[in-house]
């Protein structure tokens, strides 16, 4: 394995700095029962994350959001959080009044299964007479991923022959949410460590040596787990199964590529150096720098995620960020401890062999294998590579205007079958479309009638009715003429439930709630209704759905251009240049703009998803913008060193011998963990683990190993401007 980013300067091989009687004993065992002791305690967590995590979308949403404050308010109405579900059964004939008494049945029994909370709704015959919809209220705290599937089953196994039964609206989402992302703990995890497995054995071709890194990452993301769930347990951090998996995935990548790098080092300083001893202090000297420098850009970057609106984004800043901390920690303490005590033998069956021959820094480039050919081969055609790449890259980046990134349909979000969406499309083809997730608008009592007329206006909207506590139903209608009796012929009307002055409206919608259609109803609403002679607040299903797309959208707008310019500044500082930082920035951008064109073609016409949420190109932005430019870090950092020394020139072509089969090591099983989050039916992570993992990809083998390489080459010292290495003469 060529030697990482480090010092290259000339060192007494032989022996070495002394290692103290402590170092040798003492510290690596007090470290190596430190992390088993964190391991221990925060292994179990793995199976209590869904104790302080929530995928509903609204909690997610700022304080201020329209549908935030909607929601707030409407639990004031009901006096009840309940999810509500919306059962459709439907029958391939007009249904008989001996089914409908039979459906009757079978539903009121559902008042009998615990997390049921508060009164069944009667069967509501379509007017086609082949459906009929029920609302079922479930507990907000109810495991619904157990819950709806119990619903479903009790429903088939006393229902009639010939009737189907499916559990559809928020509560049937979420439940199908909740169970997509029930295999993160076991599949996610699973997938992402045998595919490190197989790359650090084929690697490595050792045994023992590929477990230990692999333990190195997991148990980093075991003590991370800890103590993130102690801080969403204290409400400081909001936990999602989306944050979750990528914080799996995050850990165990970042700690492994950390990894690599020691190990590369400590191989070959044990092939320097005679005791284990010093070639662990040498090997740590020459780590630390750039795996801080790589860790602490990543961190800034994703740190830029606390200016989002949204707290899905935001949250994930810092979750993400203590994940990144501790696998530097790990890889920086753990690692070295357990190869210190395990020496030679952790690379078994190849071991290291002493030799005093390899402290030879000046040895040619070509000693370094194929990476000594292909940097020789970028050295004699610089500008010609660097103009073609480019080239490439930017025809790449033309697809990424296909790239249809403003929000999907919720019942979209789960890949593969789907019981909520089937029962969707049920609803949509016997009732209104949007039965069951009705607009909700809180207006004041003296509004009520005049906010009717406007939303019975709108053609999206097909009928209207308010809170009503003396309502069987709880819900009385209201027309042009006024509220509607709800009872026998004669019945008085219905009085709506008034809670400080205001009275709550539900608009049941013409369109399907999670369509563009219904976005654009809820659009115009909000626009009827604030006019000043109003003060109406607007909220629902779908709301909260267009305003978090709203959100995410003003998100991307804003952080992108940030995390930019954090970065550029942490590289500016790191190689003291001017002339690099920005030209490394522009090639990962650059990286990104292919990789979101690529991605925007196979979404479209090999996959064929509906589109992609917002944050889809700002995550992608994120992770491979913070992460690929670690990649260049590695890369420049020893071309810095190695100009030093050897000229501008010599200092590129070395640079990228000596580091190329680290960091293309580390490439690679950063794509792989990535892209097994695709195991996870969840559109949103398929998406950001092709992007990723396909940019990562597309850095390492063509950004780093062609256009950057070339480009330095091509402009020579200038590179360096305006640091005084762009103007002097090698040591």
């Amino acid at each position: 394995m060529p030697t990482p980013p480090g010092p290259s300067g000339p060192t007494h091989r032989g022996s070495g700095p002394r290692v103290p009687r402590a170092l040798r004993i003492l510290i690596p065992a007090v470290l190596i029962l430190v992390w088993l002791a964190a391991a221990g305690i925060g292994g179990p967590y793995f199976g209590r994350v869904d104790e302080v995590s929530s995928n509903d979308r609204t909690a997610y949403l700022p304080d201020s959001a329209e549908a935030t404050r909607a929601q707030a308010l409407a639990g004031d109405f009901s006096g009840s959080d309940a999810i509500p579900a919306i059962i459709v059964i439907t029958g391939e004939q007009e249904l008989t009044e001996d089914q409908l008494g039979a459906i009757t049945d079978a539903t009121e029994a559902l008042d009998d299964v615990d997390g049921v909370e508060g009164e069944i709704s009667p069967p509501i015959p379509s007017e086609d007479g082949l459906a009929v919809q029920v609302f079922v209220p479930l507990d907000p705290d109810a495991d619904l991923g157990d819950l709806v599937p119990q619903l479903e089953e009790e429903l088939s196994s006393d229902l009639p022959a010939g009737l189907t039964a499916r559990v559809t609206g928020p509560a049937g989402f979420s439940a199908d949410l909740g169970a997509a992302f029930a295999g993160i703990d076991g599949l996610l995890l699973g997938v992402a460590l045998a595919a490190v497995l197989i790359i650090l054995v084929i690697v490595y071709r050792s045994v023992l040596l590929p477990l230990i890194v692999l333990s190195t990452s997991m148990f980093a993301l075991c003590a991370a787990l800890l103590l993130i769930w102690h801080l969403a347990a204290a409400d400081v951090l909001l936990l999602s199964g989306q944050t979750q998996g990528i914080l799996f995935i995050l850990v165990i990548g970042a700690a492994t590529d950390y990894s690599l790098l020691y190990v590369a080092r400590y191989r070959d300083e044990l092939r320097r150096q005679q005791r284990k001893g010093a070639a662990t202090v040498t090997a740590l000297r020459g780590t630390v720098e750039p795996v801080l420098a790589s860790g602490g850009t990543v961190i800034a970057g994703l740190l830029c995620l606390l200016l989002s609106d949204l707290k899905s984004n935001s949250t994930l800043g810092p979750v993400a960020a203590i994940g990144i901390v501790f696998a530097m920690l790990a890889a920086l303490t753990l690692l070295p401890a357990i190869l210190y005590v395990a020496g030679r033998v952790a690379f078994w069956p190849r071991h290291p062999v002493y030799d005093p021959s390899t402290s030879d820094v000046s040895s040619p480039v070509l000693d370094h294998g194929v990476w000594g050919r292909i940097a020789t081969a970028v050295a004699r055609r610089p500008r010609t590579i660097w103009m073609l790449t480019a080239i490439v890259l930017a025809v790449g980046c033309a697809g990424a205007l296909q790239l249809k990134a403003d929000g999907v349909p919720q019942s979209d979000l789960v890949i593969g079958s789907s019981s909520a969406r089937d029962g969707q499309v049920a609803l949509g083809e016997h009732f209104p479309a949007g039965a069951g997730s009705p607009v909700q608008v809180i207006v004041d009592e003296e509004d009520l009638q005049a906010s009717t007329d406007l939303l019975l206006q709108d053609d999206g909207i097909d009928s209207v009715s308010v809170t009503a506590e003396d309502s069987p139903s709880g819900s009385a209608p209201v027309t042009a003429d006024g509220v509607q009796a709800q009872g026998p012929p004669g019945s008085p009307a219905a009085s709506p439930t008034v809670v400080d002055g205001r009275v709550l409206l539900q608009g049941t919608l013409a369109d399907a709630p999670d369509s563009a259609a219904a976005e654009q109803t809820v659009r115009d609403l909000r626009a009827a209704l604030g006019h000043e002679d109003f003060t109406a607040i607007v909220g629902g299903e779908t709301a909260t759905a267009l305003d978090t797309n709203d959100a995410s959208a003003h998100d991307r707008a804003l952080i992108i251009p940030v995390v930019l310019v954090v970065i550029l500044l942490i590289l500016m500082m790191l190689l003291r240049s001017i002339l690099a930082p920005i030209l490394l920035v522009a090639t990962t951008v650059l990286s990104f703009g292919t990789a979101l064109g690529v991605a925007a073609l196979v979404f479209q016409h090999v996959f064929a998803f509906p589109g992609a949420d917002p944050a889809v190109p700002l995550y992608g932005f994120v992770f491979l913008v913070a992460l690929g430019i670690d990649y260049n870090i590695f890369l420049m950092t020893r071309v810095r060193e190695e100009a030093l020394h050897q000229g501008a020139r010599e200092g590129v072509v070395r640079g990228l011998a000596v580091t190329g089969g680290v960091i293309t090591s580390a490439g690679l099983v950063l794509a792989a963990t990535f892209a097994a989050l695709s195991v996870i039916p969840i559109l949103f992570l398929v998406q950001i683990a092709f992007i990723v993992a396909f940019g990562v990809l597309l850095d390492t083998f063509v950004v780093r190993t062609l256009l950057v390489p070339a480009l330095a080459l091509d402009l020579g010292r200038a590179i360096w401007w305006p640091s005084r290495l762009s103007r002097r003469t090698p040591r």
